[in-house]
């Protein structure tokens, strides 16, 4: 790119910063490769879909962003006047519905192993492939460093009322946003050692992250190839909003109810009452005017240390833990990095294995509801980060809950069995929110009675070998 054709140079922030190291020193090109795919019916026009994503690039300064990291002392992203993103497409209207499959499946595969030059001006490209005339698939691949997981539905909606307007031969009428630059002056005007203060006090007596081990497979295979597989239950209508009203109710948000659903889960498979995960926070500052709407990668992980007290309520403890999340926010721009050095965890082991992520936009709902001429349909969604088990909650008028996991350490029926803890649990929660914590039951009453007969074999086994000892 020609000097002339640079818009603003500036620094990452922390967390694109982490990202960008770990996927220059990883072997996998997919780390933090994003891909969704949906399904078009109709007969969308062609010229306007194109020029709603150009224009779509062109409103937002990130994803005319490039990086540059060689040669410089530290890292720099780079944003461009003008980047020219292009529609590839595709026409397989020829072919067997076996044979469309087929080459649907490996375009797929090999858009994901391409990932994406961190130097170009664009982490993002879009494929739409006609398999017949009134029927495509759209396939958008970005990279995370770019765009999180609040931004991606910002775009959708973006593209959709740009494309309306074309569409219809209407103008554009777009709010107002700001630039991701703006974001970045604000970090740097955050004071660091408050946060310090505040992540030394919260992790205090940590020594090692919680262990999966008890969930585990027995025998992992280090030589078998890196695969992520995703796991998935709804929860019925009917549930999803019993537990909004419990919610709204004891004025607890969904993401509490989810972080401690997992905290409780740990709690029951470790045996420990000290647990430490990861929950991904959006990120976006609530004193930085029009942070909701700008588009770019503000989204970060934290460590949340609880303890929990299997003999307090559980409407109780959830209340806690909402003010302890809650206080975590106000730091949540600290750099994960930053936090583990200020914990008792060492460099060599990781702070968490496991992530809680709530997302925050229905995608699925909006495309019901957008009334353009085409019927999108979110069907798939592909990504890869760097901890080896995800639970993911995207709200619905069904709640969706989904496990994105290492399957060289996890089996599909042991996340299977989670999936049902947490149904259970959920049902549980809704009946009787009062209930301490130890009575709250995990298996159906056949699973209990094996459960039950196998830990008075093991205690009969232990006292043989005490008396003959």
């Amino acid at each position: 790119m020609k000097a002339e054709n640079i818009e603003d140079i500036y620094e990452l922030t922390p967390v694109q910063k982490g990202i960008l190291f770990h996927c220059l020193y990883s072997e996998q090109s997919a780390l933090y490769f994003f891909q969704h795919i949906f399904t078009l019916r109709g007969n969308p026009d062609i010229d306007a879909f194109e020029k709603a994503w150009q224009l779509v690039v062109d409103r937002h300064t990130i994803l005319r962003t490039g990086f540059y990291w060689k040669e410089a002392e530290t890292p720099l992203q780079v944003v461009y006047k003008q980047v020219k993103v292009p529609l590839n497409q595709h026409d397989w209207r020829n072919l067997e519905p076996v044979e469309q499959k087929k080459q649907l499946e490996s375009f797929i595969l090999s858009d994901r192993k391409q990932g994406f030059d961190f130097s170009q001006p664009c982490l993002m490209r879009q494929t739409l492939v006609r398999l017949a005339d009134d029927y495509y698939q759209f396939i958008w691949s970005y990279h995370f460093i770019i765009i999180d997981g609040w931004t991606g539905p910002l775009i959708i909606q973006d593209f959709v009322q740009i494309y309306k307007a074309l569409s219809q031969n209407k103008e554009i009428s777009l709010a107002p946003t700001r630039p991701f630059r703006d974001y970045v002056d604000w970090l740097q005007q955050q004071d660091i050692s408050r946060a310090e203060i505040f992540w030394r006090q919260a992790l205090q007596g940590v020594k090692a992250p919680t262990s999966l081990t008890y969930i585990e497979k027995i025998d992992q295979l280090s030589t078998q190839e890196e695969r992520y597989d995703e796991e998935r239950i709804k929860l019925s209508s009917t549930s999803t909003q019993a537990i909004q009203s419990l919610a709204i109710q004891h004025r607890l948000t969904l993401a509490t109810i989810v972080n401690g659903i997992w905290v409780i889960l740990l709690n029951r498979y470790t045996r420990r009452n000290n647990i430490l995960y990861g929950c991904t926070v959006t990120g976006r500052p609530v004193d930085l005017e029009g942070a909701e709407s700008m588009v770019g990668m503000f989204v970060n992980t934290l460590p949340i240390y609880v303890q929990i007290d299997i003999e307090q309520s559980l409407l109780s403890w959830l209340q806690h833990l909402q003010t302890q999340l809650v206080e975590a926010r106000d730091y949540e721009y600290t750099p994960l990095t930053e936090i583990h050095g200020w914990s008792e965890v060492p460099r060599n082991l990781t702070l968490f294995e496991s992530i809680v992520v709530i997302e925050n936009f229905p995608v699925s709902q909006f495309l019901q509801e957008c009334k353009i001429n085409l019927e999108i349909q979110y069907t798939e969604l592909y990504y890869r980060n760097n901890y080896p088990l995800n639970l993911v909650v995207y709200p619905n008028e069904e709640l969706l809950i989904a496990f994105s996991y290492d399957s060289r350490r996890f089996d599909t029926d042991t996340i299977a069995g989670i999936l049902e803890d947490i149904e259970m649990l959920v049902q549980q929660m809704i009946t009787n929110p009062n209930v301490k914590i130890k009575d709250l039951a995990f298996l159906t009453p056949e699973e209990q009675e094996v459960t039950s007969m196998l830990e008075k074999e093991a205690f009969s086994r232990s006292a043989q070998i005490q008396l003959t000892s």
